[in-house]
C-alpha cells in the first residue's frame, strides 16, 4: 500500500494538498474518517488506507519521511533496480544453494518503461533520473504499470530463489513468437509441480468474480491470459502445468491463498506476495507432485523450448 507506481498517495487517500499544513492535514483525516467508517456507510478498506495514510503523515517525523520516499521532498528515492524503495532489507549472508534461474525477472517492462517514459517526457528532453518517483507519479496509468509490474515480478523472483536447489524457474518467457507483450512472468519447476505464475500489480484491492479478477484497478482478464499463455507453452514443450498462480501484492486480495478451481482445465489460484513460498512448496488442490525421472524429463524439455522476451 502507497509503494506502488500506481498507489495513491497518502494525500490523494486524504483529499489534500502535499503541501498543507498540519492543521489542515489533520481535519482532513477526521473528515476522511467519518467518511470511510464503515458503521456510517463508508467502505471498510478506504477507512484501512485512511489510517494507514496518517499512519504516514500525521507526524513531522513521518510526513518528511514519507516525503523524501515518494517524490515529495527534495531528496527522494528512486525506483531503479538498486533503490531503497523496493529493495528487500538486509539480511545475514545465507549461504545456501539457490533456485536454479533463468531468464531476467521483470527485464521486458522496464525496458518498455524507459522507453515510453522517454517518449513521453519529449523528444530532447534528458531525464536524470526516469525512476525519480515524482516524475513517475505524473506519467501515464500505462506507463506507471509497466514499472509496477516490473517491480512484482521482481518481488516474485526474490521469493522463489529462496525456495533451494530443488526448485528451477524461468523468468520472462515468450509465449507468441510474435507479440512479446503475451508472455509468462515465471514458470516454476519443483517438487509440488510445474505452475505457471503471473506477478501483477494493478494498483489497489481486487476480488474474485465467476473465475476472474475484477475491480476498479483491472484491466482486461488477467486469470484468462494467464492460462491462455500457460496452455501455449504446454503445447510447444509437451509439458502439463500442474497449476497457474496469479501473485499480488498482500494488501490487494481479501484471502492470502485462494484456490479457484479449474479453469479450462487448470488448477488456478489467485495468492498474496507474502504466501507464495507457501503455495509453491506445497502445492495447490489436486495438483500432482513431480519428482525423480519425470522432473528431469520436464526440465529438459523447457530447456529446449523456452524463449526470452
Amino acid at each position: 500500500m502507497f509503494d506502488s507506481p500506481l498507489s495513491a498517495s497518502a494525500y490523494e487517500v486524504l483529499a489534500v494538498a502535499p503541501d498543507a499544513d498540519d492543521d489542515t492535514l489533520r481535519k482532513a483525516y477526521r473528515r476522511r474518517l467519518r467518511q470511510s467508517h464503515p458503521d456510517t456507510g463508508g467502505d471498510a478498506a478506504v477507512f484501512v488506507q485512511v489510517q494507514r495514510a496518517w499512519e504516514l503523515v500525521g507526524t513531522p517525523d513521518a510526513r518528511a519521511a514519507y516525503d523524501r520516499g515518494h517524490g515529495f521532498g527534495a531528496a527522494a528515492t528512486s525506483f531503479a533496480p538498486d533503490a531503497p524503495l523496493w529493495r528487500p532489507p538486509d539480511r545475514p549472508a545465507d549461504t545456501r544453494p539457490r533456485a536454479r534461474s533463468f531468464g531476467h525477472p521483470g527485464g521486458w517492462r522496464r525496458e518498455r518503461y524507459l522507453t515510453l517514459i522517454r517518449e513521453w517526457a519529449g523528444r530532447g528532453v534528458t531525464l536524470e533520473d526516469p525512476y525519480d518517483p515524482a516524475l513517475v507519479r505524473t506519467a501515464p496509468r500505462e506507463v506507471k504499470r509497466l514499472l509496477a509490474d516490473a517491480l512484482a515480478e521482481e518481488a516474485t523472483a526474490r521469493i522463489v530463489g529462496d525456495l533451494g536447489m530443488g526448485y528451477t524457474v524461468w523468468h520472462d518467457v515468450a509465449a507468441d513468437r510474435h507479440d512479446p507483450e503475451v508472455k509468462l512472468d515465471h514458470i516454476v519447476l519443483g517438487p509440488s509441480g510445474l505452475y505457471a505464475v503471473r506477478s501483477d500489480d494493478l494498483g489497489g484491492p481486487v476480488r474474485v468474480r465467476r473465475g476472474e479478477l475484477i475491480g476498479d484497478s483491472v484491466g482486461g482478464a488477467p486469470i484468462a491470459e494467464l492460462v491462455r499463455s500457460a496452455r501455449a507453452i504446454a503445447r510447444s514443450a509437451r509439458v502439463k502445468f500442474s497449476g497457474a498462480l496469479i501473485v499480488l501484492p498482500d494488501d490487494d486480495v481479501p484471502a492470502a491463498i485462494d484456490e479457484l478451481g479449474k479453469v479450462r482445465g487448470l488448477p488456478v489460484a489467485v495468492v498474496a506476495r507474502g504466501a507464495l513460498a507457501t503455495v509453491l512448496r506445497r502445492g495447490v488442490t489436486g495438483a500432482r507432485d513431480i519428482g525423480g525421472n519425470e522432473l528431469f524429463d520436464v526440465r529438459t524439455r523447457l530447456q529446449q523450448t523456452v524463449r526470452f522476451v
